[in-house]
Formats: structure tokens, C-alpha cells, sequence
């Protein structure tokens, strides 16, 4: 691996020149920007476990395709050992960024191209699934972040992409070359995408016939000629653009996964980094294989951030004199039991994995679903719990400005004490730390990020075995297989 620690990783970020915009101006050096060094530092924890030995058997692994030691964010699956070690990695790092780390839209979008674009040259004997190795090589040996792009505008949402008035609304193939192609539209919502090195671009949903030119999967590296990144405000960034330190909550790292705004305006994409170009047919099976792997990740990230606010709200306790409390005790004991179980469906759909033709391992994708499912509840409601625990201090806090007043800072410092011992400032950074864990975007992104609830219910319904279930409940009733109810 090219880059081997997390300076390695934020050093190759300033060598990059692409087109970032934030609050209306450019943004010239991400590694450094109030808006986005936070979430650079969080995605750059993925690098840092690669190099020590505690983490390395799950951080790192060996490239089926050369035998060299590559991180785990660049490899496919090979087997359910791996799906496992993938799960309890995003555990690992969610309690060590209390975020979004970044770098698993790619990885998931690396697992479901690879595997789709062999089942493509299988039937149609094209060479996207040569090229693809070829790419995928080059990304493991570099040690790249690569941001998955699959979602699009979308537009007026009662239309499919081949009736919509801007055809820009869906990412498109505008013109065709014989050495390549020149693309235009947008992604949204692309987690980690102005600290990535390449963009890997994706249809956001099955396509009909008419829709062929919104069937690209191709890879750009992130400061092509073409593309502009418009970076999405979050809850509390003024005060991270102010440096404030410890109203900001998190000072090391962001309240999610640093989102912006993908903008392709006439990006051309040489043949070689082109892995489907019209197949229409496949791309429902690349957006449901993507899917499956990316919910599957939530119940262990999302566990992660958990054990943090678990950990907050049961310090702050202990602060404020309430930690023995049975009330208290069982709220946190309720927390733990939700995280648990949302991080035990994530390790069942990993068990559970099979192989797809091309070897790669899918997670089982019922199971990914209902896990992704939880936690648009499990989430919020362990948020719940530790705002119930912290108690009103977290939204009525007087800044950090009062409380380093001369003026007023003695007061904050003798009305905000809590037990003996314990600095005032240990409750209030306590306090910040909950406030931005439970706050708006960060809860948004785990109701929204993977698909919105309704597609998930959409899959379980559709993947229920309903039939078969009726067979069950009418051989044990002794009601004939074969009779149907009468139609009226």
C-alpha cells in the first residue's frame, strides 16, 4: 500500500486540485478548511488502524488479485470472514470518530461493480470486468478513497429519467467517442466525497430501454476537468468555522460524514474506466447488491457512534451525582440492549453471506434490510434515552465565550459544577458532546443514509417469502395447498 498511515493520506489530499465550494467560496485546501479537516481526520482514521498491530488483522487484508497486503476499504469479499472482519472494523472506528469514517459508500460500490460487471462479460462478452481489475489493482495498490456516487436529483420524482425535462436531474452518457464518453448531471448526498481520491459513479435505480444512456458505471478521479463539489452545511458548523473548541462538540472529527453536492458538466471518462455503458438490464442488480452491502454496515457504525453516547450520557451521569439511580440505570442498560441488537443483525446478515458467480460474498440481503430497518429506530431511540439521562443543560448550555469571561466565566463555572472533584468543564464538553451526537444532521443521516425506511420495507416485503409462508400456516390448518380464495 502506497499510503500507509493517516499523514500518508492527508499529504496525497494536497496534491489534488479539485473544485470545492463551501458558503459560497472556494475552498482551496480541505485538509485544512474549518468545514472539512474534521472529516478529513475521521476518514484518515482508517488509514491509522491499517498501521497497528491491535487493528490490523481486521483493518488490513490480502488482495485476491495480486496477493499483496491491501486495506480492507479496497478488497472484495472472498469469503463470509471477511463480510465479519468488515463489520467489526466499522464497529472499531465508529467509537474511535464517534462519525461517519467515509470510505464504505466506495467500498460497497467496489463489491457490487465487481460482481456485476463479471455476470455483464459473461453474457455479453464486453471487457468490463478485465477493466475493472485493472482499476480496482490500481486503487489497492495507491491505497485510494474512493466515493461511491450512486444518488441522483432526481427531479420531478413522478417521472423515470427518460421523461424528465432536464435530463441532467439523472447522471447521463451525453455523447459518445470512440475513446470514450462525456457524462453530465449530479450525485447528492456524497459522503466523503471532497477528501476522496476517485468517484466511483453508479445508476441510482433500475432502468428501462429508454433509459440506456443513464446505465454508466465508470470511474473519475476527483479533480477532473468537470466536476464541482458544492459542501452541504451541518448542524453547529458556524462554530466549527469559528475554531470554537468545545461548543463544537467533536473537535477532532464532524457530526456525520462531511456530505456535498457532485456536479459532472461535460466529464469525459476514458474507455478503460468504464465498467458498464447501456446495459440497462444490469443496473437493478448493481443498485439491490450495493444496497445490501451498505445497510448491512449501519448496525456496526452506527453501534459504534451508540457505545460513545452510551458512554457520554453515563459519565455525565456520574458528574451529576445521578449515576446510582435505578431510573438511570436501566435507560442505559435499555441503550446497551438496543445496541447490541442492532449490531447483532449485522453480523447475522454477514453470516449468512453466500458467493455470487464472479467469488465475490454477498451479505444476505433480507437480513441487511431488516438491520437498516432497526436502525432508523434502535438509533433514535438510544438518542432519546441520552437526552432523557443528560436532561435540559445540553440545549440551554451558555457558550464557551461565558464561560472563559472574565466577566461572567465564575458564575457558568459555580452554577455548572456538579460533583466534587470533576472540573466544570468536563460536564459542559460532556454536554456539547451529546448535544452533537443527537442533533439534527446526525440523526437525519441514520434515518436517510443507505435508503430512506420505505425502501427497506419495500425489500422485506418483496423478499418475505409470503407463499411460502401461507404453505406453512395451511398444511398445519389442513387447508388444501391448491384452494384459492373465492374472488368476489
Amino acid at each position: 500500500m502506497k499510503l500507509k498511515n493517516g499523514a500518508e493520506y492527508i499529504e496525497s489530499l494536497r496534491h489534488l486540485k479539485p473544485v470545492i465550494y463551501y458558503k459560497g467560496k472556494r475552498i482551496k485546501d480541505v485538509t485544512r478548511h474549518s468545514a472539512t479537516a474534521a472529516h478529513v481526520r475521521a476518514a484518515a482514521m482508517t488509514y491509522a488502524l491499517a498501521g497497528k498491530e491491535k487493528y490490523k488483522d481486521l483493518a488490513t487484508t490480502t488482495s485476491h488479485l495480486t496477493g499483496r497486503t491491501i486495506s480492507r476499504f479496497t478488497h472484495v469479499h472472498q469469503n463470509i470472514e471477511d463480510l465479519i472482519k468488515k463489520i467489526k472494523l466499522l464497529r472499531v472506528l465508529g467509537q474511535k470518530t464517534g462519525t461517519c469514517f467515509q470510505r464504505c459508500v466506495g467500498f460497497d460500490g467496489i463489491n457490487a461493480v465487481y460482481s456485476v460487471a463479471y455476470e455483464i462479460d459473461r453474457k455479453l462478452g464486453t471487457e468490463y470486468f478485465e477493466r475493472f481489475k485493472k482499476w480496482l489493482t490500481y486503487i489497492q495498490d495507491e491505497n485510494l478513497m474512493v466515493v461511491g456516487a450512486m444518488t441522483d436529483p432526481k427531479g420531478d420524482r413522478s417521472k423515470p429519467p427518460a421523461d424528465q425535462p432536464d435530463p441532467d436531474q439523472y447522471v447521463h452518457v451525453d455523447e459518445r467517442r470512440d475513446d470514450g464518453v462525456v457524462s453530465r448531471g449530479a450525485k447528492l448526498h456524497m459522503t466523503g466525497a471532497v477528501n476522496s481520491h476517485e468517484i466511483l459513479v453508479m445508476p441510482t435505480t433500475a432502468l428501462d430501454e429508454r433509459s440506456k444512456d443513464n446505465a454508466i458505471v465508470c470511474a473519475i478521479p476527483i479533480d477532473a476537468p468537470g466536476v464541482t463539489m458544492i459542501f452541504g452545511r451541518q448542524a453547529g458548523d458556524d462554530r466549527r468555522d469559528k475554531l470554537e473548541r468545545i461548543d463544537v462538540g467533536k473537535p477532532r472529527f464532524g457530526v456525520v460524514g462531511g456530505e456535498a453536492v457532485l456536479v459532472f458538466e461535460d466529464v469525459f471518462v476514458a474507455n478503460d474506466r468504464i465498467f458498464m455503458d447501456g446495459e440497462n438490464d444490469f443496473a437493478g442488480s448493481l443498485v439491490y447488491r450495493f444496497a445490501a452491502h451498505h445497510r448491512a454496515n449501519y448496525g456496526a457504525c452506527k453501534t459504534g457512534l451508540m457505545d460513545v453516547l452510551t458512554g457520554a450520557v453515563s459519565y455525565l451521569a456520574q458528574i451529576q451525582g445521578a449515576a446510582g439511580g435505578s431510573h438511570i440505570r436501566d435507560k442505559v442498560t435499555e441503550m446497551i440492549h438496543l445496541s447490541e441488537t442492532l449490531y447483532s443483525s449485522s453480523i447475522a446478515c454477514s453470516a449468512e453471506g453466500t458467493p455470487t458467480p464472479s467469488g465475490a460474498y454477498m451479505v444476505d440481503t433480507m437480513l441487511a434490510n431488516v438491520c437498516k430497518q432497526n436502525v432508523t429506530r434502535f438509533h433514535f431511540e438510544v438518542a432519546r434515552l441520552a437526552t432523557d439521562i443528560a436532561g435540559g443543560f445540553i440545549a440551554t448550555l451558555p457558550s464557551e465565550y461565558d464561560l472563559e469571561s472574565e466577566d461572567v466565566g465564575h458564575l457558568v463555572r459555580k452554577y455548572f459544577s456538579g460533583v466534587a472533584g470533576i472540573p466544570v468543564k468536563e460536564r459542559i464538553k460532556i454536554g456539547r458532546l451529546i448535544e452533537a451526537m443527537t442533533g439534527g444532521t446526525a440523526m437525519v443521516e441514520s434515518m436517510h443514509g443507505a435508503g430512506s425506511p420505505q425502501a427497506q420495507r419495500i425489500m422485506i416485503f418483496r423478499e418475505g417469502k409470503l407463499a411460502e409462508k401461507v404453505k406453512l400456516a395451511k398444511a398445519l390448518a389442513g387447508i388444501p395447498q391448491k384452494r384459492q380464495p373465492q374472488k368476489e
